[in-house]
């Protein structure tokens, strides 16, 4: 049991560890302390779902149907664009962080962020339900439970990590410039990840 777990937890955190929508829009609520504890428990369960159903042999459906891949590939593509967009303008004009404060957004548009960010994002279903369900398959029986836990905990631990010390960096964003290169950045990772995308698909 304990090997499989730590090979769940090692892909899982490999997998997961890398400048993404959802790791950046978790780091920006995490500086803000803006719904964290929510965002970050819908992140991990949404992963732990998926990872759950691609185990249980979701991945062999999904990548199976060109339909399913075109729907989500384009429709992330979209809701990537019009998001990087959005930080983008931000960037142009940045406020400190206590400014950023003042305002804080509601519960229900952050959860909504979150959740799009999630599931409209293709590369979260590439890693979850095709990737690990696929390797899950090198296990069996309470092995391939090990190995989905192992991978579930590796997404509990980043995103409640990333949303927390994200505080440790707020004397750092008290600074508009701060801002500035933090939500450039989001824009173009954004801006890229729809563009690999609409290739990987006009391409694929």
């Amino acid at each position: 049991m304990l090997a499989p777990a730590i090979a769940g937890l090692l892909l899982g955190g490999s997998l997961i560890i890398a400048i993404g929508a959802q790791n950046a829009f978790i780091l920006r609520q995490g500086l803000l302390r803006q719904h964290v504890f929510i965002l970050c428990l819908i992140c991990a369960l949404s992963d732990a779902v998926l990872i759950g159903l691609g185990v249980a042999g979701l991945g062999a459906i999904i990548s199976g149907s060109e339909l399913l891949i075109a729907v989500v590939t384009l429709g992330g593509a979209a809701f990537l664009a019009c998001y990087a967009v959005l930080a983008l303008k931000r960037a142009i004009a940045p406020t400190a962080l206590t400014a950023a404060k003042s305002g804080p957004s509601s519960l229900r548009s952050a959860v909504l962020t979150c959740l799009a960010f999630t599931f409209l994002n293709p590369h979260v279903y590439l890693d979850t339900v095709l990737l690990v369900g696929g390797l899950s398959g090198r296990y069996e029986g309470t092995g391939r439970l090990a190995f989905a836990i192992g991978a579930m905990s590796a997404s509990f631990l980043w995103f409640f990590g990333l949303g927390y010390g994200a505080r440790v960096l707020e004397p750092l964003f008290a600074r508009p410039s701060a801002w500035r290169v933090l939500d450039g950045l989001i824009a173009l990772v954004m801006a890229a990840l729809s563009v690999s995308l609409v290739h990987r698909f006009m391409t694929g």
